[in-house]
C-alpha cells in the first residue's frame, strides 16, 4: 500500500487536520517508544548493576504529560471519550444534532479557559524559577506545553468537531465512535 492510501485509510480528517493528527501521533508514539526505553534500561540498571537511572520516575511523568497532551485533539475531535446515547433512540436526530454542536461548544470553551489558567500558573512558575525535583529542569515549559495543546485541542474541536457533527446524517454514531 502507498503512503498516500495509508494516510487516507488511517486518518480520513481533511488535509490540516490529517498533518496535525499524523504530527501528535507520531509525538506521542516516539515519547511512549522512549518511555518503555528508558523503563527497560531503569529495570535492567536497576536489578542487574544495582543501580538505576537517576531521575527515570520525573522523566516518566514528563514524558506521559507530552504523551497525553499529544492525544488529547485527536481523541476529542474524534469523539472518542466515552458517550451515553440511552436517549437517541427517543429524542429526534434534530435534537441529537443540537445537543451535539452544544457539547462541542461546551468543550471548546472549557479547553480553551483551562489552558488560559494553566498558562497563568506556567508564567508564574517560569518568573519564580521553579525547578523539577530530581533533575532540575525548569517546571513552567511543561505547563506552557499543556496549555498550548489544550488551545489547539479548543481549536480543532470547535472546527473538525463541529463541521464532524454538521456534516454527518446519524449523528450519534458520527459522535461516539
Amino acid at each position: 500500500m502507498q503512503l498516500s492510501g495509508w494516510m487516507k485509510k488511517q486518518y480520513p480528517e481533511p488535509n490540516v487536520y490529517r498533518w496535525i493528527g499524523l504530527t501528535l501521533e507520531g509525538v506521542a508514539a516516539t515519547v511512549l517508544l522512549l518511555l518503555v526505553l528508558l523503563t527497560c534500561f531503569d529495570v535492567v540498571g536497576r536489578y542487574l548493576f544495582n543501580n538505576s537511572i537517576d531521575g527515570a520516575v520525573e522523566l516518566t511523568q514528563i514524558g506521559l504529560a507530552i504523551m497525553v497532551f499529544a492525544q488529547m485533539p485527536i481523541i476529542t475531535w474524534r469523539g472518542s471519550h466515552v458517550v451515553v446515547d440511552l436517549l437517541d433512540q427517543v429524542l429526534g436526530n434534530r435534537i441529537i444534532k443540537i445537543l451535539a454542536i452544544f457539547s462541542v461548544f461546551i468543550i471548546s470553551t472549557s479547553f480553551y479557559f483551562l489552558a488560559v489558567r494553566i498558562y497563568q500558573l506556567a508564567e508564574r512558575s517560569l518568573s519564580r524559577g521553579e525547578l523539577t525535583e530530581y533533575l532540575g529542569l525548569p517546571a513552567g515549559y511543561i505547563a506552557q506545553y499543556i496549555a498550548l495543546m489544550s488551545w489547539v485541542t479548543a481549536a480543532c474541536m470547535l472546527t473538525y468537531g463541529a463541521y464532524c457533527v454538521l456534516k454527518d446524517k446519524n449523528v450519534s454514531q458520527s459522535v461516539g465512535e
